[in-house]
């Protein structure tokens, strides 16, 4: 039978056909295999590059507590805010916008926010910086389509400037600078968390499907600071009231529990408000209760004393002649008192009365030979300076910027007899208040020196307070010798300067310093700063509370019981009602 060739044709197009689009089929089902199998990683790996992205959790900045008597309550803290975005595709009304943000947000918009509106086909545009939760509320209720908003915190400092120079600040980074907030940044940080999940087109997240990763967050931590806020507030007010009735640029002062190392109020004038930095003098954010190591002047004469008597080297009633002036080497070192009737044989309980300069060099020469300093002298200055009462060496404070000051060694060459008959009435070293101030603690608390420290513990979420562990300490002089030097330095509170306070009745106790400013290489008279260290408690107990004030004005003379020792009376019988000290019957 034969075939048509019309048929024939037919048949061979249909097979032409058919082996055509089996071809194409073949090649369709190996692209499938090559993409689905072959390949199915890669495309898979670049769908989620499309569609999943990375979100960073922020973990929530710890909060910074002080004490307020014995009870925590809070310094600085977290505010909910938000910024304001757009999606420029959805956006029907763009005058209304402009119009609220201006009046709502104000100059928290920012810069050409309304050019952002037109940016098509963008859908994500932020047109504000962070507003507050009552305007974002205000902006809501507009109902402006189109708009969105994004959670964030900011730092809130409720108290102002009240220990503004301790806490520091949060930049605009999220960062802590200066003070506690910087030292303690990793610690108030905490840890951010990670979320990986499908968004949308404007790369908000859907946090659906089983593509999410989540890391969580860890917050910072909440830390409770040795700062009472009542005893803050008032030495920052006697401060001021010190400035104003000297006439002085700037004022500092400190407050320590002795008998811890805690540091009670540190304060320094003029002072700023973290939650509102505009000012163009960033030396306000220094605290140079820490950060500015200067010549002490004669507060150092109480360690002076204090090595005398631990080593054996004389009591309060040895004497000494004084005829206003003593040679060392080829200098004379003359005092700055010139009473008549301190001339002759005097004690040592009237060189310190008196901050006499020449009973200060007389007991650095007994720790010697006698009548020179010598080398075994120097070394136990040396030894009571640096090592026991940690002058010129970093104290190690949880606060930023922290200076350690100069104390020479004998072993250096500058370290010779006339270098050391200076150190031992507060010229030739540097040394910061901290550190004269936590030296001090250990004189009159018994003889210990404590790290000084501003962390009292920490604060879980649900308000539970910890106690954080006590620092080092270490022996600095003896119990026995810690007494007596308490006693001549009560007695010195007394001796010259009235004290004009009510603590006859209570162990108080002080010492004036007048250090002269270096100017173009030279002390210069006519500029000096003001200092008074003293301490305060009950009879028969150890101190409750130290307390070292400096006062300085520019190009002008500020002196330790003129200017400085009024701060210290204010602030002392203040101390004294607020801890409900015992008086002596």
């Amino acid at each position: 039978m034969s075939i048509s060739p019309t048929r024939y044709f037919r048949d061979l197009r249909v097979g032409i056909l058919f082996g055509a689009v089996a071809c194409i089929a073949a090649v369709f089902v190996v692209q499938l295999f090559i993409v689905q199998v072959v390949q199915h990683d890669y495309y898979v790996t670049q769908a989620d590059s499309e569609q999943i992205k990375k979100f960073k959790l922020r973990a929530e900045r710890g909060e910074i507590y002080a004490m307020d008597g014995s009870d925590p309550k809070p310094l600085v803290m977290n505010e909910t805010v938000y910024k304001v975005w757009a999606d420029p595709t959805q956006i029907t009304n763009k005058q209304a916008i402009i119009d609220t943000l201006n009046s709502v947000a104000g100059g928290n918009v920012v810069n050409n926010f309304s050019s952002l509106i037109d940016k098509k086909p963008s859908r994500y545009q932020v047109l504000t910086k962070y507003i507050t939760r009552t305007q974002a509320e205000l902006i809501k209720k507009k109902k402006l389509s189109g708009i969105g908003f994004e959670i964030g915190t900011r730092r809130v400092y409720p108290e102002g400037r009240l220990a503004s120079q301790v806490l520091g600040f949060v930049n605009h980074e999220g960062k802590g600078v200066y003070g506690f907030e910087q030292a303690n940044n990793q610690a108030l940080s905490g840890r951010d968390g990670m979320l990986k999940t499908v968004t949308d087109a404007r790369d908000v997240p859907l946090t659906i499907g089983d593509k999410n990763v989540r890391q969580p967050a860890v917050n910072g931590q909440n830390i409770v600071l040795t700062i009472d806020r009542n005893i803050q507030t008032q030495v920052e007010s006697a401060l001021e009231n010190g400035v104003k009735r000297s006439k002085a640029t700037k004022a500092s002062a400190i407050v320590m529990e002795p008998s811890t190392g805690k540091i009670l109020a540190m304060a320094n004038m003029p002072a700023y408000d973290p939650s509102n930095i505009n000012t163009s003098d960033v030396s306000v954010f220094n605290n140079d209760t820490i950060s500015r190591p200067y010549e002490a002047g004669s507060d150092v004469k109480t360690f002076t004393v204090a090595t005398g008597i631990d080593k054996g080297a004389i009591t309060p009633n040895s004497t000494y002649n004084n005829t206003g002036k003593i040679k060392v080497e080829d200098i004379t070192i003359n005092n700055a008192s010139k009473n008549s009737f301190l001339n002759g044989d005097i004690t040592m309980q009237t060189a310190l009365n008196w901050s006499l300069n020449t009973g200060m060099v007389t007991i650095a020469q007994r720790l010697g030979n006698g009548s020179y300093i010598t080398r075994g002298a120097r070394d136990t200055i040396y030894d009571y300076f640096y090592n026991r009462f940690r002058l010129g060496q970093l104290t190690g404070v949880e606060l930023a910027n922290e200076a350690g000051g100069v104390v020479i060694s004998p072993t250096q060459q500058e370290g010779n007899a006339v270098r050391y008959s200076n150190m031992v009435f507060g010229q030739g070293m540097n040394v910061t208040m901290i550190q004269v101030a936590s030296g001090f603690c250990s004189v009159v608390n018994g003889g210990t020196y404590h790290m000084p420290t501003v962390i009292n513990g920490t604060m879980d979420s649900n308000g539970k307070f910890t106690a954080a562990a006590q620092k080092a300490s270490a022996p600095a002089i003896s119990e026995a010798s810690s007494q007596t030097v308490r006693e001549m330095v009560h007695q010195a509170h007394y001796a010259t300067y009235k004290p004009h306070d009510d603590s006859e009745r209570w162990l108080v106790g002080g010492k004036t310093g007048t250090s002269q400013v270096i100017v173009n290489g030279k002390y210069d008279d006519n500029e000096t700063i003001g200092t008074y260290l003293g301490f305060g408690g009950e009879y028969s107990k150890i101190p409750r509370y130290v307390i070292m004030v400096e006062i300085a004005a520019d190009g002008r003379g500020m002196g330790g019981g003129s200017d400085a020792k009024p701060i210290f009376n204010e602030i002392s019988n203040w101390m004294i009602k607020y801890l409900k000290l015992a008086p002596r019957e």
